[in-house]
């Protein structure tokens, strides 16, 4: 719904999604992408859904189960979560968190995906999330801001929700590195809950950074979404290599094994072939 100071991507209404997505690519290297937004409804609590993502993708307008937009896909997703569906689906199975691991929701987490991850809802994305913290951002009567900071291949998230017009750090990954040529959007989906999202205000601004010719060097185009020196969650890691001795161990208990085994099969050929001369006179 496009109104004269915002853009709604949902009403406060069950089933209902929306999406806006940049027409142009974005080939600048270094960025910052400044959101003004506000999530209200008549929800309390946690009866209110689901929330919305700001997204750089190299597909745009495509639906789908993540907020309103395709699953695996290919960039950065930063996620606006309102509701604890993990946390209800433990509660219903009668289950307890372990200290250090519950969340309070709303929640913001980032997510970088090769294209080869699947964002798990049930779980609020906890299997792939990369960095994320508590944001209280719901019916609030002052304004709420996020922005995405993407410099010499860092990524962080900052948010102003408290009025106090001060940026407060949410996600911090260093070694991101994400291609250019992708699309800026935002989408937003609701179920059986549902709240009011709506973006006031999506600001790109390019930044000027000046790099060391090592940096220069280092800092080379890429073509697949990738995180330095971090396995992207969900994706199982390679086995380790065995140690010498482990090798060593392995090979001479199976020569045994096989010796045992031919001598075995030696003396069950000598037994059988005793039967048979008996039988034969």
């Amino acid at each position: 719904m496009v109104m004269t100071q915002f853009i709604r991507l949902t009403p406060d209404q069950q089933s209902r999604q929306g999406a806006v997505w940049n027409r142009v690519p974005c080939y600048l290297r270094d960025w910052e992408m400044q959101v003004h937004f506000k999530i209200h409804g008549q929800g309390k609590k946690n009866l209110n859904g689901d929330g919305f993502a700001l997204w750089y993708t190299k597909d745009r307008m495509q639906t789908g189960p993540v907020f309103g937009s395709k699953d695996n896909f290919l960039g950065l997703g930063v996620f606006v979560d309102t509701y604890p569906n993990e946390e209800k689906q433990q509660e219903a199975q009668k289950r307890r968190y372990t200290p250090g691991n519950q969340r309070v929701f709303p929640y913001i987490s980032a997510m970088v995906n090769n294209g080869s991850l699947s964002y798990d809802h049930d779980r609020d994305g906890r299997p792939t999330e990369l960095g994320g913290c508590t944001a209280m951002v719901r019916n609030l009567d002052h304004d709420t801001f996020l922005v995405i900071r993407y410099v010499k291949r860092r990524l962080t998230v900052m948010i102003d929700i408290d009025g106090k017009h001060e940026w407060r750090d949410c996600v911090d990954i260093p070694g991101v590195r994400l291609p250019r040529g992708y699309y800026f959007g935002t989408s937003s989906v609701t179920g059986d809950l549902s709240d009011n999202h709506d973006i006031i205000s999506l600001k790109l601004y390019q930044l000027t950074v000046e790099r060391t010719p090592e940096e220069e060097k280092w800092d080379r185009e890429v073509f697949l979404p990738v995180v330095d020196n971090m396995k992207l969650p969900g994706l199982d890691a390679p086995l380790e290599p065995m140690s010498g001795l482990a090798l060593f161990l392995i090979v001479f208990f199976s020569l045994v094994a096989a010796v045992f085994a031919v001598v075995i099969g030696v003396i069950i050929y000598n037994k059988w072939q005793e039967q048979s001369r008996k039988h034969f006179y």
